[in-house]
């Protein structure tokens, strides 16, 4: 017996349309990382570079949401269900979007950062000309 994961729509281009998978592990960690060695890029869009859930992303084992279960140490065992679903707030963002702007946080940085260095430039230029003409 496996553990059964319900995979939402905008994930099945990792299992090949399927909207059901199998995997095993005793946590969800190593469920996802399990999953992901056969359906490659899907932990990647559950999971963040620093180790914890998306908060875009519910999922609960046999209906309990697994942040009360504690997220990816959550216990998990053969014959549960797992459900992988995409938050919905305020509607603006769906899933999609919502992990294309948590992957460009550093080209956003990159882009304030930018316009600082500019702003300082032109404030020394106009310093310059200041001092030219005083």
């Amino acid at each position: 017996m496996a553990i059964e994961v319900r995979i939402p729509t905008i994930l099945r281009s990792h299992t090949g349309g399927a909207k059901i998978v199998e995997g095993a592990g005793n946590t969800l960690g190593e469920l996802l990382t399990d999953l992901d060695n056969n359906h490659s890029g899907l932990r990647g869009r559950l999971v963040t570079e620093s180790g914890t859930l998306h908060r875009f992303v519910n999922v609960y084992v046999n209906d309990e949401d697994v942040r009360f279960l504690g997220a990816l140490d959550a216990p998990v065992k053969d014959g549960d269900t797992v459900t992988i679903l995409p938050a919905v707030a305020g509607g603006a963002f769906g899933f999609a979007a919502a992990a294309a702007i948590v992957q460009h946080r550093a080209a956003a940085a990159a882009i304030v950062q930018h316009r600082a260095a500019a702003a300082a430039i032109v404030g020394h230029r106009a310093a310059d000309r200041h001092d030219a003409l005083g």
